[in-house]
């Protein structure tokens, strides 16, 4: 443990060495303070991955310590030292920002352990805040063009927005053209569902460009051939969240935001990445669901041909009140077939690689 470094500030001389003594013995690197000013001193001078702090001292006592930790070392984790009448203190620390609070009189075996686990936190909580820096930079320097073309979309064709989800769709060869099927697909629902033409522009945007946060994510696991692992489908699942992130930056389709974050998320609870159920989703995303399913089942993936519209009929039939909303799910079943294969032939007409209905 010797390269994790820990500052103990107790303004009892004594407690302050036994306690030295033993993180030591641990294997930590340990400095000692009397003060506040003297903790800040050496805050300033070098590196600390945790401080452990009396909370009452003379002068600034524990709390303005971490105050300033909390300011000017947010990578540094805390632990507080308090007695029995100091508890409510204690807490308040923790409100603050403290990891843990060790209770006086003390054994070292818990001073240890506690020890232990905040700096385990807390490095935790360091690289999640790192990696989630990195994955913004990152993002800022792929979409920054992106944006500049969503940006113009208010006034560009609609073939401008067709080339550009084109290219997304291109970047997992199973799915082309599927961004905009599923976009007219819910459009058709929208129709049928009586909206008005203002929310249907909503939908046709937020539909097509649900997988847009998919840039985010590497090649590695986008294009990966085998089954994903439990942390490849962790990184996976975050295209909802980065995908809203940039459209949201465009004040003409934030509306269509909603959409992007939700078009996951399940009719039961059971989707992601909020777990939203019912009307808690909104309404677009309820009818790209459906949507989705339709083209999913009747496309041709590398691993299986696409099935048949009486096949994508059953599988909405069957998952309505779970993944779908049944109220969405019926209207589906009163499109007929022909009105789907009108759609897919339009869209087959501009896209070689779509399919007809069988």
């Amino acid at each position: 443990m010797g390269h994790y470094r820990v500052l103990i500030v107790d303004d009892d001389e004594a407690i302050c060495k036994m306690l030295g003594r033993f993180l030591d013995h641990l294997g930590y690197s340990v400095e000692l303070a009397q003060n506040t000013g003297q903790a800040i001193a050496l805050l300033d001078q070098t590196w600390f991955d945790l401080v452990l702090t009396d909370v009452r001292m003379p002068g600034a006592d524990g709390m303005e310590l971490l105050a300033w930790i909390t300011r000017h070392r947010p990578d540094t984790g805390t632990v507080m030292l308090s007695g029995c009448d100091d508890l409510k203190l204690a807490v308040r620390a923790m409100k603050a920002g403290a990891l843990d609070y060790i209770e006086k009189p003390f054994a070292l075996a818990d001073v240890g352990e506690t020890i232990g686990r905040a700096i385990g936190r807390k490095k935790e909580s360091v690289e999640r805040l790192h990696y989630l820096e990195g994955l913004e930079r990152t993002l800022k320097e792929q979409s920054g063009h992106l944006r500049d073309t969503l940006d113009q979309l208010h006034e560009a064709s609609e073939e401008t927005l067709e080339a550009l989800v084109t290219a997304l769709d291109a970047r997992e060869r199973e799915t082309q053209s599927h961004s905009q099927r599923v976009s007219e697909y819910s459009v058709r629902l929208g129709e049928e569902l009586g909206l008005q033409p203002a929310e249907l522009e909503v939908i046709r945007q937020g539909s097509m460009l649900h997988d847009i946060g998919k840039i985010g994510i590497p090649d590695r696991i986008l294009l990966k051939p085998e089954r994903l692992t439990a942390d490849e489908w962790v990184e996976m699942r975050k295209h909802p969240e980065i995908g809203a992130w940039i459209v949201n930056g465009v004040d003409s389709l934030k509306p269509a935001s909603d959409i992007v974050i939700a078009h996951h998320e399940r009719f039961d609870g059971q989707g992601y990445p909020h777990h939203l159920g019912g009307e808690t989703i909104p309404l677009g995303a309820r009818l790209f669901a459906v949507a989705d399913t339709l083209d999913a089942v009747l496309s041709d993936r590398p691993y299986r041909s696409g099935s048949t519209y009486q096949a994508a009929r059953e599988e909405i039939e069957r998952n309505a009140g779970t993944q779908f909303d049944p109220e969405i799910a019926a209207c589906f079943l009163h499109v007929p077939a022909s009105a789907w294969d009108d759609i897919r032939e339009r869209t087959c007409s501009r896209y070689p690689s779509s399919l007809v209905l069988t």
